[in-house]
């Protein structure tokens, strides 16, 4: 959520087009309470009174296809794959602006909301004063639900993986639409008109459904529709800790996504031939294998099917090159960038630090460094000022007393302004245990 809320703020500043895609969550992660000194978390309805910036486009809902076969098809001299007795859920766009700084550029965050396309309601068993079994609802009621459901069980897994394919699903579908509407059929340009930034691994089923969509839709051909994905789609990863690089039970595939398991198997195998041919070397076939033991690797996935590799952090990249995808690094070096995952100083900086923005100003002669961000370094300057460095150590001790004088009214709390503050401003969430 943050860093995406950096990338919009800064794409709409730049007056850069652009539509960020998520699900509209009834629920978030969880609002906290802290009683007596222990976090207590209870539900987030964040919608309870409505979201008056929301804008509902129902012209451009999508449908979403879970479970099923898939059957192959013979159509004037080609196969085509068609997937049959699969459940449709319906995904509903809400928008809000995303407005750039000083610029008339506002963007959107589409938020996409899951629905039943059949009346879930059973009026007889209703009219007969059953009405637990009346209102029974099916996957469409789920996955919109919550943010983050557990997936230390196999059905949270399932979830989970729901709602990823759900909302990548639908977020391309508009693309394509979005596409046709500007450019028709000529999908050779696809590549530049549109980027496709897959934020961690989440949106990672963005790669095997957008060559699903240009195949068996559009009636491209798989070296075609691989050419075009693979300079489409770029890769974020955010954390170098094995746990987070998600690796999905081979079976879920199979059962949940058949068509997209039938892609990854030869994205996979394609992948893996190149690994072997690179190297001839077992064991980094096995590292690198998007498939392998029964299970999906996501980051391997986005590695091997997009045109680009990024850390949030000059040193974040370096690890991901020298040491978490070293091997895939090798081979394509040119694929690995960085892009620093920096505060976004136009909120949380001016607004929140009122009395440091105020000296920047002072110092720098006006307020550019907002849309500018090296005019900062007119700050060298003044590394060595006494005076300076004095209206700067009063700036942070007034934000300290007032931190202070809210803790004791909130909580009862009385700190000592002399000390070091060390706060973190999060939730304590169980992925954060760390900590």
């Amino acid at each position: 959520g943050r860093l995406a809320a950096c990338f919009m703020d800064s794409l709409a500043s730049l007056e850069l087009p652009a539509m960020s895609c998520t699900i509209r969550y009834e629920y978030g992660l969880f609002r906290q309470r802290i009683v007596d000194g222990q976090q207590v978390e209870v539900p987030d309805n964040w919608l309870d009174n409505g979201n008056i910036w929301e804008v509902p486009d129902p012209e451009d809902t999508m449908e979403v296809h879970f479970g099923g076969y898939v059957e192959p098809v013979q159509e004037n001299g080609r196969t085509n794959f068609v997937t049959k007795n699969y459940q449709t859920v319906l995904a509903v766009p809400y928008d809000m602006p995303i407005a750039g700084y000083d610029c008339d550029t506002v963007n959107t965050l589409r938020m996409w909301s899951a629905r039943s396309p059949h009346n879930n309601l059973d009026f007889s068993a209703f009219s007969a004063g059953n009405y637990e079994k009346a209102l029974e609802s099916d996957m469409a009621a789920v996955i919109s639900k919550v943010l983050y459901p557990e997936d230390n069980h196999y059905e949270g897994k399932k979830l989970r993986l729901t709602q990823h394919y759900f909302f990548t699903s639908a977020s391309l579908q508009y693309a394509i639409k979005d596409f046709k509407r500007r450019f028709g059929t000529r999908f050779n340009l696809l590549p530049e008109k549109i980027a496709i930034q897959i934020n961690d691994t989440h949106p990672g089923l963005a790669i095997p459904e957008l060559m699903r969509l240009l195949m068996d839709q559009e009636g491209l051909g798989w070296d075609e529709a691989q050419a075009i994905v693979s300079k489409t789609v770029a890769y974020t990863n955010h954390t170098v800790l094995a746990e987070a690089l998600e690796c999905w039970p081979q079976t879920l595939f199979e059962t949940l996504l058949p068509r997209i398991w039938q892609v990854i198997v030869e994205i996979a195998h394609r992948w893996q031939k190149q690994v072997e041919d690179f190297y001839h070397d077992p064991a980094k076939t096995e590292k690198l294998a998007i498939v392998w033991d029964g299970g999906v690797r996501m980051a391997n996935l986005c590695i091997a099917g997009g045109m680009s590799v990024n850390g949030v952090s000059a040193l974040h990249t370096e690890i991901l090159r020298r040491d978490v995808f070293r091997d895939a690094y090798q081979m394509h070096p040119e694929e690995f960038h960085n892009v620093t995952n920096g505060v976004d100083h136009r909120r949380w900086l001016s607004q929140i630090n009122p009395g440091l923005h105020s000296l920047i100003c002072d110092l720098t002669r006006g307020d550019d460094y907002l849309l500018h961000p090296d005019a900062l370094s007119k700050l060298d300057a003044f590394a060595d000022d006494a005076a300076v460095l004095a209206q700067l150590a009063e700036i942070k001790r007034g934000n300290k007393d007032r931190f202070a004088h809210w803790a004791k009214r909130q909580q009862g709390v009385v700190l000592n302004t002399d000390a070091v503050f060390n706060t973190q401003v999060k939730r304590l969430h169980e992925y954060k245990r760390q900590l």
